[in-house]
């Protein structure tokens, strides 16, 4: 078996000019990490998935977050699934899920299976960083007594650790990894120090080193807790707003016309983000005796939209005098955000199982997200092509780009002679679809 390579070490440290990094787990958060860091130090792209690394290596990203162009710029990334290639790295950056089960609690599962394998990699002088979202205290709470026991290298004396939360936002071209301001911490001074320098090596927009490894933990979750909160509201807002029978776009658009209102709309809230870290710490909070009000009553708010959906298109059906009895549903867009394949968490598959319980034929189309995910995730298949005069309601909930440059009339040409549209995120023209959101 080959034993980790002992780092050489400056104050129980590994120096900065030797070190060797390994990213684990290379998803929308890990790839682009392993790929900016390949271009300034040796960098080991792990992940457990031997097909992921498959097409890595021949320059073919399912995410689309990185060109064969970045891929061929990255000159010191090599790309394994052999967990024995971790032991000539020192410093480890985890970077894997932190998705809920079914009762919304914490799924831990993947963070405490990376921090084992970091474990058995581990030499004295290392550092493990995580970026995976996580309550405050997770860290050294959950992960370090795993890598100790493993490892059986003592915390903060033989390796150290800190965290550096992640900020990646897929789809978006615009704000990238090195231009979004990373926040940094670590388990010592020294340690926090030298996480900080290895992570300003490659982000330009810089730095914010957090006083601890609690509070950069504690400052990702509520980044997107408050952000939750504030679709939540515009959300009841629509609710409150549909029975009156005023349109929620033109209030917003309205409301929009003073200078600090803020610009949010309402809209199915899914990823892996915003609809799973608020429970991360909620359940934290749980834990130490608060019962969180506001935060889960927001949860509650958003999880329910996609079935409010499902009833105002079953409604608009009956309205139109559209017989139910093996009527025809086409959804369009079944990822969780635009211009994006991202399938974690999506809220369109509420719509699609609450149209279901009216026993609708539904047909899903998204040209962006990968078919055999979409059916090992959701059970479904996804169509090549919408027909034509086909659908008797038409669904437009996710607004890609190739929806949007395709326009009005090819959305209304997918529906039968009498059909209703409904525009769940209010992208298309005002008054072509027979309601929205």
């Amino acid at each position: 078996m080959k034993m980790p390579t002992p780092s050489p070490i400056e104050n129980g440290l590994v120096e900065y000019d030797r070190i060797k990094l390994a990213v684990i787990g290379l998803g929308y958060v890990g790839l682009p990490l392993a790929v900016a860091f390949g271009k300034r130090h040796p960098t080991l792209g792990f992940d457990i998935q031997e097909r992921r690394i498959r097409e890595l290596r021949e320059g073919h990203d399912r995410t689309h977050e990185i060109s064969p162009e970045q891929f061929a710029a990255a000159d010191r990334l090599t790309l394994s699934s052999d967990e024995v290639d971790l032991r000539d790295c020192n410093v480890f950056i985890v970077t894997v899920p932190t998705p809920i089960d079914d009762a919304k609690r914490p799924d831990l599962r993947p963070l405490e299976s990376a921090s084992r394998t970091v474990g058995r990699a581990l030499s004295p002088g290392a550092v493990v960083v995580f970026e995976s979202t996580v309550y405050p205290g997770a860290t050294e709470e959950v992960c370090v007594p795993i890598i100790e026991q493993v490892s059986g290298l003592k915390f903060n004396r033989d390796f150290f650790v800190g965290y550096s939360p992640e900020r990646i936002n897929p789809g978006d071209h615009e704000h990238r990894l090195e231009t979004i301001l990373k926040i940094t911490s670590g388990s010592t001074p020294e340690a926090a120090d030298l996480i900080d320098r290895i992570y300003g090596s490659i982000i330009t927009a810089g730095t914010h080193k957090a006083s601890s490894i609690r509070v950069a933990e504690a400052a990702k979750v509520i980044e997107n807790t408050q952000r939750d909160l504030n679709i939540a509201l515009i959300n009841e807002l629509s609710l409150i707003f549909h029975r009156l029978g005023i349109d929620t776009a033109e209030v917003l658009a309205a409301a929009g016309t003073k200078w600090n209102f803020l610009p949010f709309k309402p809209g199915l809230v899914g990823g892996h983000c915003i609809g799973v870290d608020p429970y991360y710490l909620t359940h934290k909070a749980q834990q130490i005796g608060y019962q969180p009000q506001v935060i889960l009553s927001g949860r509650r708010i958003n999880d329910g939209m996609g079935s409010h959906v499902a009833r105002r298109v079953v409604k608009l059906m009956t309205q139109e005098k559209i017989n139910l009895v093996d009527a025809r549903v086409l959804v369009l867009g079944l990822a969780f955000k635009p211009d994006c394949p991202d399938l974690r968490n999506t809220r369109v598959i509420d719509v699609i199982d609450e149209l279901r319980h009216y026993h609708l034929d539904i047909d899903v189309f998204d040209p962006r997200v990968d078919s055999e995910e979409a059916h090992h995730e959701y059970g479904l298949d996804l169509l090549v092509e919408p027909v034509s005069g086909n659908y008797d309601a038409i669904v437009f909930a996710v607004p890609h780009r190739e929806f949007l440059d395709r326009g009005i009339d090819w959305v209304r040409s997918l529906g039968k002679h009498d059909h209703v549209i409904f525009d769940v995120s209010q992208r298309l023209p005002a008054g072509s679809a027979n309601d929205r959101l």
